[in-house]
């Protein structure tokens, strides 16, 4: 499907978003370790309308995060944003976010209990653990070096997409396999316990 689109931010060619097919679990492409991009390639046309198509079908989609592979592309790149987002309502508010080649520095020993899905392992959630403070390295979209520091809740959004980009699904770290549960009954039985949870996380850590 394609929609029209005003601009790119590099560039005021007038393009067209796609909205991607989205790589199911079972797909040998999730388990690729995912490649570096180059300085150079990061302004090249291939690689910006990668960006806004990652972004325009995470969207779509009503994620939280997408990374290039769950797309087929093999580039270690992910974008994360979260706004009013109704799969996800418990989730502190995260501003669009593109990163390319990233970096995870775990800033503690810490962990917490984490509840979490895929856009790639359709109709299921399990519980997962995570570091609630990261330090994150890597480029935006105009090939700029940032530095994130992220907590709690959010902080885990950024690992689990990280987690893409080595060849890892969720899954493959989920603490008992009994967590495992289909999202209608995640929300009859799990959600209002795990917002509790979050309300901690958020208040000890922050977001």
């Amino acid at each position: 499907m394609e929609i029209d689109i005003k601009y790119n931010p590099i560039s005021t060619r007038k393009k067209r978003l796609m909205r991607l097919e989205i790589a199911n679990i079972g797909n040998p492409i999730l388990r690729q370790v995912a490649k570096e991009v180059t300085i150079k390639q990061i302004d090249s046309e291939e690689v910006q309308t990668l960006i806004d198509n990652l972004i325009e079908t995470m969207r779509f989609a009503n994620g939280a995060g997408l990374a290039a592979n769950q797309v087929s592309v093999p580039w270690r790149i992910f974008v994360v944003e979260v706004k009013d987002n109704a799969r996800y309502p418990y989730k502190p508010d995260i501003p669009l976010t593109v990163l390319i080649n990233p970096q995870i520095e775990y800033l503690t020993e810490d962990r917490f209990d984490n509840y979490e899905g895929c856009l790639s392992v359709p109709d299921l959630r399990g519980v997962i653990e995570r570091c609630p403070e990261i330090r994150i390295k890597g480029f935006n979209r105009v090939g700029e070096p940032v530095e994130i520091f992220s907590k709690g809740i959010t902080a885990g959004t950024f690992q689990h997409e990280y987690d893409h980009l080595d060849g890892i699904l969720f899954l493959d770290k989920v603490k008992d396999t009994r967590s495992l549960c289909t999202w209608d009954e995640f929300k009859k039985h799990h959600e209002d316990d795990f917002i509790k949870q979050v309300e901690k996380v958020v208040a000890r850590y922050g977001s």
